[in-house]
């Protein structure tokens, strides 16, 4: 249930793109460049085994990509979740079918609610 009203609130029409400040500037120190991120979010998004979830995470010192596979979430691991994507087939079926690939891809271009993941960056850090 948490990770789903998490899940919610990561999105918003319009969204997407890239994040700005602070946000931004921690993704290009702890993954190189956001397209770097994006790789490795793609690879978490696309290699949960059924149904799923990735993560982006404060771990305390750094940002860091995670998955869990069923109901599970970085918080078990001490981590402080900023932003989710639901790779659960139901989160993409009705649009995406079988294309799990174009819906996390489409996530981050297009659905990522920047504003709400970087006042989860602030409260984490």
């Amino acid at each position: 249930s948490w990770n789903h009203a998490f899940y919610w609130d990561c999105m918003k029409a319009g969204g997407g793109g890239e994040p700005t400040g602070a946000l931004a500037e921690q993704i290009t120190k702890d993954f190189g460049t956001f397209d770097d991120f994006k790789k490795q979010f793609d690879v978490a998004g696309n290699t949960a085994f059924g149904s799923g979830w990735a993560w982006l995470s404060w771990d305390g010192a750094k940002l860091v990509v995670d998955k869990t596979i069923g109901a599970g979430n970085p918080m078990t691991d001490g981590k402080k979740p900023i932003l989710t994507m639901d790779v659960w087939e139901h989160a993409y079926y009705v649009d995406y079918k079988n294309m799990r690939a174009t819906y996390v891809t489409n996530f981050i271009d297009k659905l990522v609610n920047w504003d709400f993941v970087s006042a989860n960056f602030a409260k984490a850090k």
